[in-house]
């Protein structure tokens, strides 16, 4: 199943994002090379980032948010998770939506 993560940014995101971000990414690389992660980047508007995964469940895709340096680290606020399906482009057979 694919989930939308939306990490809200906290007041003290401007400062602690560029300490966290190398552990940040290398978090979201072991995930990329096995196939999890769709997208991912920040809101250009300042609002915090976005990132389509696949999961097993909610509670996978909550396990991968919640390791997450920005998360664990005070970056993000908070969290949002939800159940996407992906309409357009279609996806490739044999791939989730």
């Amino acid at each position: 199943m694919l989930f939308v993560i939306i990490g809200r940014d906290s007041a003290e995101a401007q400062a602690l994002r560029p300490k966290l971000r190398p552990a940040h990414i290398a978090h979201l690389e072991v995930f990329h090379r096995a196939g999890r992660v769709k997208l991912s980047g920040p809101l250009t508007d300042g609002a915090g980032s976005l990132f389509v995964i696949e999961a097993a469940d909610l509670a996978d895709a909550k396990r991968v948010a919640d390791a997450d340096p920005y998360v664990r680290g005070g970056v993000f606020a908070g969290v949002e998770i939800h159940p996407f399906m992906q309409v357009f482009p279609p996806p490739e057979p044999g791939k989730s939506s």
